[in-house]
């Protein structure tokens, strides 16, 4: 009876699952991934060389870390997309609770590393940032939350999930980490809109993120001291922001050579906030193109195909990881051209960073599971057959 009702695709009874997972993938998608993580380890043998030399440590060492994690990244992202959404979400469910007690506990047992924000926990042989991990499990959390408040008697979701969010924006301002709480704020609203919000309600919301922004200006001498940065008519050269804006004016349209740039002698953070001044000094224009293509074409695939979803989560969910996996890219490459002020926000795939790579590999994962053709009618045939 569904099928007469709703349609369906045909569905090969006894597939194996590796056949059925690559003829219902996104393969452009999962394409622009890896091609990412490339550009990424290629950047990582020009920008990490320096701090590796500086730390007395063999010159590829970072490199070779990130392969690791990359490699780590890449069996978790291809894992993921395996899974059936519900399975996902199970899963991203688990790994909210388990991420939000690790934040919990951070001021107790977490670690600056001399960077004035306690944001990791130092295990020996690396650390483990849980605020990375918590974004996509909070996303399948508020998803969940707002699908369940669509169904009949169902609970108040989108409420619980308002809370949700804002009790984590809370513990990630006092880190201080106001790019993580923004970040995770964007993709709860996004999720929220998607919902059905009106548009009345979400400029409400919005008008209380500028005075909690206000707050944060007069509470946080950190926070200040960015946003005076961003705010000032002159950019000092031997700032972060000085050392990018330069590199990037250099490169021009086709960068000043392969290991020829000199920003990343100059930048602590080359390889990990500030990776793109490294790829528009020594490649141009050329390479910052390609990036922002890649960025923009993953996350516009996404989006179009979670159009055509019926399921109320798997659009919410999909949503919330799509865009918040864009707005992360948009954030570091704004602030490394001064459109933004500085973060402290990785590159997804291509900036250095265990936490941050295997987080996006299993956000990304996600996205390609709740992405993937299933036999079902797509929902504009749905409306079509309910209006007749």
């Amino acid at each position: 009876m569904t099928e007469m009702v709703y349609g369906t695709v045909p569905a090969r009874a006894g597939e194996p699952v590796l056949p059925r997972w690559w003829r219902t993938i996104d393969k452009w998608s999962l394409s622009g991934v890896l091609v990412l993580f490339g550009i990424g380890l290629l950047l990582g043998l020009a920008a990490s060389v320096p701090l590796a030399e500086k730390n007395g440590l063999d010159p590829f060492y970072y490199v070779t870390r990130q392969a690791l994690f990359g490699g780590v990244a890449i069996v978790a992202m291809l894992f993921a997309s395996m899974m059936s959404p519900d399975l996902v979400r199970r899963l991203g469910v688990v790994g909210f609770l388990v991420s939000f007690v690790a934040l919990l506990f951070l001021p107790v047992f977490g670690t600056d590393f001399g960077k004035g924000a306690v944001r990791w926990y130092s295990l020996g042989f690396g650390s483990f940032q849980p605020s990375e991990f918590l974004k996509p499990g909070f996303v399948i959390m508020a998803a969940w939350l707002m699908a369940a408040a669509q169904e009949i008697n169902g609970p108040p979701g989108r409420l619980y999930s308002f809370v949700l969010a804002l009790i984590i924006v809370l513990f990630l301002a006092f880190q201080p980490d106001f790019g993580q709480a923004c970040l995770v704020l964007f993709a709860w609203g996004v999720m929220y809109f998607v919902a059905g919000a009106s548009f009345v309600l979400l400029s409400v919301i919005g008008g209380l993120v500028i005075a909690g922004g206000m707050f944060a200006y007069d509470a946080s001498e950190h926070f200040a001291r960015r946003i005076d940065g961003f705010l000032s008519a002159e950019v000092d050269p031997r700032t972060q922001i000085g050392y990018a804006t330069n590199a990037i004016q250099e490169g021009g349209f086709f960068g000043v050579g392969v290991g020829e740039g000199t920003v990343k002698w100059s930048l602590p953070d080359a390889h990990t906030d500030f990776i793109i001044a490294v790829a528009a000094e020594e490649y141009g224009l050329i390479l910052v193109l390609l990036l922002i293509t890649l960025y923009a074409a993953i996350t516009a695939r996404s989006l179009f195909r979670l159009m055509r979803e019926r399921d109320p989560f798997i659009r919410l969910a999909g949503t919330g990881l799509a865009c918040a996996f864009g707005v992360q890219a948009l954030i570091n490459m704004g602030v490394a051209v001064r459109l933004l002020p500085a973060k402290g926000m990785t590159l997804p795939f291509v900036s250095y960073g265990g936490s941050s790579v295997i987080a996006s590999g299993i956000a990304l994962g996600m996205l390609l599971a709740f992405t993937r053709a299933r036999p079902q009618g797509r929902i504009e045939d749905f409306l079509l057959k309910r209006g007749r």
